[in-house]
């Protein structure tokens, strides 16, 4: 990993020296305590600009253009300006590199494209700035809105999307000012995204959002601040399994914006961003200055950046093996999410059976598929709103009725069995090796609640008014039960009680939950013979430790929101997860384990 080892990096090794920290010991006679002195190198923006950031002779000088977009869909209502410089090298035949620079083309960028192009030092780039939105009131030009903060500083992927959707295509209608078309690549790692303070932790955002759109980020003096969430990145970055990045950070030891120092220490959450993008293993690096809230010393190493991030062009940049000792554990390495299937909406939730094979329903019908894993496109009809399902011990079939109750059929046989709970809509079930089935269903109230109905006897109600209760699972030993709740960031945990009821509830499990969200969005639930629990959610899989706390996060290819989840395969060493029309499946190093299957005795663990 390379750090301050730029041309610039004069800054970091000065904070290795400056910030140590001195101390003048007390008469020790006086009883008084030592005083500790921490001193800090002086507050300085003075970082000139280098030669490759200075018109020279002889270099061919791009051109720049500039319009309004003012129909945007996704901003609706907003007014900015999107900049295009386009290289003197472009000749228009083919796809370009792209930059996106956010609050327009900063960091004296033109100049340094020039230059770095004509040394061959980059490939063909076009730079694309785009201002932050603007809303006029309706007495124009007083008190306008600014929506820099809101489009910038959120964690979503909407201003990806808006840069993919809106401005991209926009500038490739037009054409540059010597009459040529613009062709951009679509290749992520043909692209780069920049932007400094609140336009650098967007930067960080868009790429974070849409891997598959952007691969290189340079973050200057970014706002990892509590603006909009920003300073739960941190913790995100550490959970969650490494994306195809490349990552530039750059922020002075005296940074702090005059009109937020209560939002955090920006210093600081730019240098514990950089420790968790380290830990999480990334390829990054960083330069650490002793300036203040302003943009000299990004504009002063911007070549090097550049240099940096676009070394070994065009070699793809991929994920890096994780640092997470959790996604170590779990993951296989070598094996990533593979698409099984596409536009197969029953496959909603999903059910293996004692084989392995992988189980969806077919509509409303009462008819039950095998999932084709050789195959990335399978008919399955549409999904229907009682679409549960769960495998039983000796093969048996648990199907949810439409009409209320669930149905049992014999090894897993298309001859209709016997009909339990016929009034219990149910939503999610898993089952017993004794055949008891733990069960959420919806109420006449539209309340989710928890019942028992077993194998022998009346169904028993264990909870009610639970938040959108979305999936049941039981510990590999037996002893407990989780229920996720989609309307809700908390899952509960029960005590299971030897006659089958359960006892200390506990809103357990903390989801981790998108800052766009005000819920875990939570799906099925599925476990490993470990005791860890696999959750479908909008962020993708959340694995959740014994203690209920979320210690990994598994987003896929395409960020999808998932709805099911179970382990397969003939070693019940694959995980399958489906949502959006697609399934996708990934050999781990842990083996699921079975709700029938007899209790095992679990790893010892502690109170964490």
């Amino acid at each position: 990993m390379i750090r301050a080892t730029l041309p610039f990096c004069i800054v970091g090794v000065l904070l290795a020296s400056a910030m140590a920290a001195q101390c003048r010991a007390q008469d020790v006679e006086s009883n008084a305590a030592p005083v500790f002195v921490e001193k800090y190198p002086n507050p300085s923006d003075n970082y000139p600009l280098g030669p490759d950031s200075e018109r020279q002779p002889g270099v061919p000088a791009g051109k720049t253009f500039k319009f309004d977009l003012t129909n945007s869909k996704i901003f609706p209502n907003t007014e900015r300006t999107i900049t295009v410089y386009v290289p003197a090298e472009y000749k228009g035949d083919k796809p370009a590199c792209t930059i996106i620079s956010l609050d327009g083309i900063g960091f004296n960028a033109p100049v340094v494209l020039d230059r770095l192009i004509a040394q061959h030092a980059l490939p063909v780039m076009v730079a694309i700035g785009v201002s932050p939105g603007v809303v006029n009131s309706a007495n124009p030009p007083e008190n306008p809105r600014f929506d820099r903060s809101f489009e910038f500083d959120s964690r979503s992927d909407r201003l990806a999307r808006f840069l993919i959707d809106e401005v991209i295509p926009q500038v490739e209608n037009h054409r540059t000012p010597d009459g040529l078309p613009i062709k951009l690549s679509k290749n992520p790692d043909d692209r780069a995204i920049a932007g400094g303070s609140t336009g650098g932790i967007a930067a960080f955002t868009v790429a974070w959002e849409r891997p598959d759109a952007f691969h290189r980020v340079f973050t200057a003096i970014g706002t990892f601040v509590g603006m909009r969430g920003g300073e739960q990145y941190y913790v995100m970055v550490r959970k969650t399994e490494p994306k195809p990045l490349r990552i530039f950070l750059q922020d002075g030891v005296h940074d702090e914006w005059p009109g937020g120092p209560e939002m955090g220490d920006w210093w600081m959450s730019n240098e514990t961003m950089s420790r968790a993008l380290e830990f999480a293993g990334y390829d990054v690096t960083h330069v650490w200055g002793a300036g203040t809230h302003n943009g000299s010393q990004a504009a002063a190493i911007f070549p090097e950046v550049m240099r940096w991030l676009w070394r070994d062009w065009p070699a793809p940049i991929t994920a890096q093996p994780p640092g997470n000792p959790v996604l170590k554990q779990i993951l296989k390495p070598g094996e990533a999410w593979r698409l099984v299937t596409r536009n197969c909406e029953a496959a909603r939730t999903i059910a293996s059976d004692a084989r392995g094979r992988v189980y969806f329903r077919i509509g409303a019908a009462q008819q039950i598929a095998e999932l084709k894993t050789g195959e990335d496109t399978q008919t399955c009809g549409r999904s229907s709103a009682n679409d549960a399902l769960a495998f039983g011990a000796d093969g048996k079939l648990y199907l949810a009725q439409p009409q209320g109750g669930v149905e049992t059929r014999i090894n897993g046989t298309a001859k209709q069995g016997e009909i339990q709970a016929r009034n219990l809509m149910v939503h999610s079930l898993q089952v017993r090796g004794n055949g008891n089935i733990y069960a959420t269903t919806v109420a006449r109230n539209g309340d989710s609640e928890l019942w028992l109905i077993p194998a022998h006897g009346e169904p028993k109600r264990l909870d009610t008014a639970l938040k959108g209760a979305a999936g049941v699972a039981i510990s590999p030993d037996g002893l407990w039960l989780f229920v996720p709740q989609s309307e809700s960031r908390f899952g509960i945990s029960y005590r299971i009680l030897n006659d089958g009821s359960v006892d200390a509830r506990e809103p357990f499990y903390d989801f981790d939950v998108p800052a766009w969200a005000d819920d875990s969005g939570a799906g099925e639930i599925a476990m490993d013979r470990d005791g860890r629990a696999y959750v479908a959610t909008r962020m993708g899989v959340q694995v959740f430790d014994r203690n209920g706390r979320v210690t990994a996060i598994l987003p896929l290819p395409g960020g999808e929101q998932i709805r099911g989840i179970c382990f397969g395969g003939s070693n019940f060493d694959t995980l399958y997860v489906s949502g959006e029309g697609k399934v996708y499946a990934r050999r781990m190093n842990v083996v699921g384990a079975l709700s029938w299957s007899p209790p095992v005795q679990l790893p010892p663990w502690g109170a964490g």
